[in-house]
């Protein structure tokens, strides 16, 4: 907690030596304000307080600073966040509020990381020009601004600029402003952030660039890679999102054609990835989670040039839950099972192992394709309250009682692993991550996929 009687100090364009900036920023004397509380902006509020001592984390749910204030993370699944927080606020290095105004008058470094929304395909920045507002009309020269959230390119120069200038009363060369993307990932943040991968940063000027990589030198272990420019530095996120998307999709693709192939995908693909310029991904009954489907739509119609491959893939992936359910249906039939009277177990709500988040679940998608069909299910989640779903649903404890027609593994939960798959043995089960041993199955099995049939 910062108690000296000496004044704050900003870091962009400061008079001070680097040596002595980096004494004041572990020392408390640069007051840093956290812009959004959530999976990704509480983890990084809390190793900056932990690093500098004096963090306000800003965030518009009263819940949330409720929470963070009494010392408990309103976070959940992040190793060590728990703990970190409760010790940062017993501490006084970290605080939370609602008042963003007084946050971004307090503040000399302005670390802002709330969501980037897509609607219909088209990127919602209401939240970033929101809180570029209210940060803009708090700005003291000197301060840096360093925008976390991910964006479409060209959003600091184009959109984050021009409104700091117009709600701020200094010049724009009197404050700093950086693109510097998370790169972090649910249920691992901590690790991430303080180091896992290089950092990137990117400034509107050469003196924004170096300020933001003093600052994030403090509180990572990894080195700090500086590109030539704001909107470089967000297209470095964007691509590594992208990239996944389209990988993902050859996967996917690649496991179609297996199937009517008669082969193994996972084999093809592990053996193919022995060559060191090959790395593509694995297949599975969708993408979800609240990076990899949207990061597409910060490039395809957002420019001028024509996106055919990203459209492409993220067609492939969309249409990968419909395809799973066919699969499902297919399965029942060929089981001698009426699609129109079965009850089928959706294993799987989370994107992904381990994680309670649900945006663009393909387990959700899977139900809704499977319920067109008339097929009946039973979501099963280890880490979701399926209560807030609207799907019906079962504690894994119940799968055996519950007389099911067939199972789908939509997301490979360790929880799954050693489900009693006897009690459904007169029906089927699709495995779409190949996580489930053929050899030790008693149902009948389709691993979307592998080559071989049910």
């Amino acid at each position: 907690m910062h108690t000296s009687s000496e004044p704050t100090v900003g870091l962009y364009d400061c008079r001070l030596g680097a040596d002595e900036q980096v004494e004041r920023v572990r020392a408390g004397g640069v007051p840093v304000a956290v812009y959004g509380l959530g999976k990704m902006g509480l983890p990084l509020a809390s190793v900056f307080a932990d690093v500098t001592g004096n963090v306000t984390g800003v965030d518009i749910d009263p819940g949330v600073v409720e929470s963070v204030n009494a010392g408990a993370s309103p976070v959940t699944g992040e190793p060590g966040l728990d703990e970190l927080v409760e010790e940062s606020v017993a501490t006084g290095a970290l605080s939370a509020t609602a008042d963003i105004d007084a946050a971004a008058r307090a503040a000399r470094v302005h670390v802002v990381v709330v969501p980037t929304l897509v609607e219909d395909g088209t990127p919602d920045l209401s939240n970033i020009r929101v809180t570029a507002e209210r940060v803009g009309a708090g700005l003291t020269p000197g301060d840096l601004v360093c925008i976390e959230s991910t964006v479409p390119p060209g959003t600091c120069r184009d959109v984050v600029d021009p409104i700091l200038q117009a709600e701020s009363d200094i010049g724009a060369d009197e404050y700093g402003l950086a693109f510097c993307p998370e790169r972090t990932a649910s249920g691992r943040a901590l690790r991430d952030i303080r180091g896992a991968y290089p950092k990137i940063v990117g400034g509107r000027d050469e003196e924004s660039g170096r300020a933001a990589g003093l600052l994030y030198g403090q509180i990572t272990d990894n080195e700090v890679r500086r590109v030539a420019d704001a909107t470089t530095a967000e297209c470095v996120k964007v691509f590594e999102g992208v990239y996944r998307d389209v990988n993902i999709a050859l996967a996917n693709e690649l496991a179609r054609l297996a199937d009517e192939l008669g082969v193994d995908v996972r084999e093809g693909i592990a053996e193919a990835n022995t060559q060191p310029y090959c790395d593509i991904h694995r297949p599975g009954p969708g993408v979800g989670g609240h990076c990899i489907p949207y990061y597409p739509y910060f490039l395809i119609d957002s420019l001028d040039t024509e996106t055919p491959l990203l459209r492409t893939a993220r067609s492939v992936n969309e249409e990968m839950p419909a395809y799973t359910a066919r699969t499902v249906i297919d399965e029942l039939a060929a089981a001698g099972i009426d699609p129109a009277e079965a009850t089928v177990g959706v294993l799987g709500i989370a994107y992904r192992p381990g994680v309670d988040e649900t945006r663009e679940s393909p387990g959700l998608a899977v139900i809704e394709s499977l319920h067109e069909a008339g097929v009946e299910t039973v979501a099963f989640d280890p880490v979701v309250d399926l209560s807030e779903c609207d799907v019906r649903s079962a504690p894994v404890s119940a799968f055996p009682d519950l007389g099911l027609d067939g199972a789908v593994l939509v997301t490979d939960h360790g929880e799954f692993t050693n489900l009693p798959w006897d009690s459904i043995d007169s029906g089927i089960v699709v495995d779409g991550r190949g996580t489930l041993d053929r050899t030790a199955h008693p149902s009948r099995l389709k691993i979307l996929g592998d080559g071989q049939d049910g």
